[in-house]
C-alpha cells in the first residue's frame, strides 16, 4: 500500500522518467501528455517513420501509441498491470502530423482492469478505438 501512496503523488516529470523505459513507444515517438486516476493522455509526432507505403499512418504505429496510453494510464499510481488482450478498430486516416491517444479507465477489480482508449489526430478525426484488459501481477 505504501507504493501505492508514493506513486499517487509523483508529478508528471516523474511519470515520464518511468515509462521513458518503455523503449519501443518512446522510440517511436510516444509522450505523455498528462495522467490522472485511471486516465492518461499520450501523443506522437508523425514522420514519415510512421507511414505505410502508401503514406498513410502505419497501423503499428497507431496501435503502439494506443498500447502505450493503456500501459500508462492502468500503471503510473498502481501495483502492475499487463495486458490480456487487446482489440483495436481502424476508424480513419488520421489528417494531421499529431497522433493523441485518451485511456479511460472503465472497470477495475482486484486482480483486472479494462480501459477504453480513443486515438485521434490533432486536428479531432478519429484515427482508432482500442480496448484492452490487464491483470495486476
Amino acid at each position: 500500500m505504501e507504493e501505492i501512496n508514493r506513486q499517487t503523488e509523483m508529478t508528471l516529470d516523474e511519470v515520464r522518467e518511468r515509462f521513458s523505459h518503455d523503449r519501443f513507444a518512446t522510440v517511436n515517438g510516444a509522450v505523455i501528455d498528462e495522467v490522472g486516476e485511471g486516465y492518461a493522455k499520450c501523443s506522437m509526432i508523425l514522420d514519415d517513420t510512421h507511414r505505410n507505403a502508401l503514406g498513410a499512418v502505419m497501423g503499428g504505429a497507431i496501435f503502439t501509441l494506443a498500447d502505450f496510453a493503456f500501459a500508462v494510464a492502468s500503471n503510473w499510481n498502481k501495483n502492475p498491470q499487463v495486458s490480456l488482450n487487446a482489440s483495436v478498430s481502424f476508424l480513419g486516416k488520421a489528417k494531421g502530423s499529431q497522433l493523441v491517444a485518451k485511456a479511460h479507465k472503465l472497470k477495475e477489480g482486484r486482480k483486472t482492469c479494462y480501459y477504453e482508449v480513443m486515438v485521434s489526430d490533432e486536428l479531432g478525426n478519429q484515427v482508432a478505438h482500442m480496448t484492452s484488459n490487464g491483470f495486476a501481477v
